[in-house]
């Protein structure tokens, strides 16, 4: 999202034939509509990174189908069922793009009114779906940028800190590892060992106990979400690494995913060295069980997707 939220429209006109009593209540306005509807029947529920988010997903597309008020409203029911706070502990709802005031930060109005502007697309659609699966880890995000911008304004440049904020908020997958060796295949790009030689390490499918595996990857990043409704073997993720436990992989998948939430938010609200060297890039297609066509090893011969590193962290 643009600092001040982009595509500000104007609400659609309605078009009334014949005459109009002055007296009779005027007909709800439908916020306009910035994506074709047809593209959110292209979510494929089936593919493994959408998994994270399906049971919600499907009841929030046949919404965004029916409509962008209709839509609005979902969001905003299951926002006052679970109770959750943007980051300066303002309850979360969401608004239509139309209704952020001119000349507004986006993240400084979320934080100040708990208000998240909503586009009728699928960027806007992933983004409020992490507001649900990882609610600590976006209100800190939040609270950080709004921070920045209470000292720094909005300017050209956002600086190390915001830009990397935005990477996670936009890019990132969480890779959770109890093996020291695989996270350091990550961040060293040893993609044999990552990917091949240790493929039985790696988390089977979207499963509630994965006693076997020893690590495991959760798409955080909405416009990753929104790049794979296409996938595309170079579509690479800023993956954050979470050191787990060995027993993280014996808890039900709600287990791990409220510790992922508590884990990181606590680290992204405190470190002060956060920039775009915090994040190892990660294929996305690579992982395996995500694609078919990796479960043949020369798919990861590609040198212009399974890069060499340039450095190690």
């Amino acid at each position: 999202m643009s600092e001040a939220g982009p595509g500000v429209a104007a609400l659609a006109t309605i078009g009334l034939s014949g005459a109009v009593d002055a007296h009779a209540p005027m007909p709800a306005r439908e916020p306009r509509r910035t994506m074709p509807l047809g593209s959110f029947t292209d979510i494929d529920w089936g593919r493994r990174w959408f998994a994270q988010h399906e049971a919600r997903g499907r009841r929030w597309q046949q919404a965004a189908l029916a409509g962008y008020a209709a839509y609005l409203a979902e969001l905003n029911a299951d926002a006052l069922a679970a109770a959750q706070s943007t980051g300066r502990g303002q309850p979360l709802r969401f608004i239509a793009q139309d209704d952020l005031p001119e000349g507004s930060a986006y993240e400084a109005h979320i934080a100040a009114t708990g208000c998240v502007p909503t586009r009728h697309n699928l960027h806007d659609f992933f983004n409020a779906l992490a507001w649900f699966a990882f609610p600590r880890i976006k209100a800190t995000l939040n609270a950080r940028q709004a921070a920045a911008i209470d000292v720094l304004g909005v300017g050209p440049t956002r600086g190390g800190v915001r830009d990397a904020l935005t990477l996670f908020d936009e890019n990132a997958v969480l890779y959770a590892s109890s093996d020291a060796a695989l996270i350091a295949a990550l961040r060293a790009f040893d993609w044999r060992t990552l990917f091949v030689a240790q493929r039985a390490s790696w988390e089977a499918a979207f499963e509630e106990t994965v006693c076997l595996a020893r690590c495991e990857v959760r798409v955080f990043g909405h416009a990753l979400l929104e790049k794979l409704i296409s996938p595309y073997a170079a579509c690479t993720a800023h993956a954050w690494v979470v050191e787990v436990p060995q027993a993280y992989f014996t808890w039900p998948r709600a287990q791990r995913d409220a510790y992922l939430d508590e884990t990181v938010s606590v680290k992204l609200a405190t470190d002060a060295a956060l920039n775009g060297r915090s994040f190892a890039p990660l294929p996305v297609l690579g992982i395996p069980g995500w694609w078919a066509h990796n479960e043949d090893p020369s798919f990861y011969d590609d040198a212009t997707v399974f890069r060499a590193g340039r450095r190690t962290r």
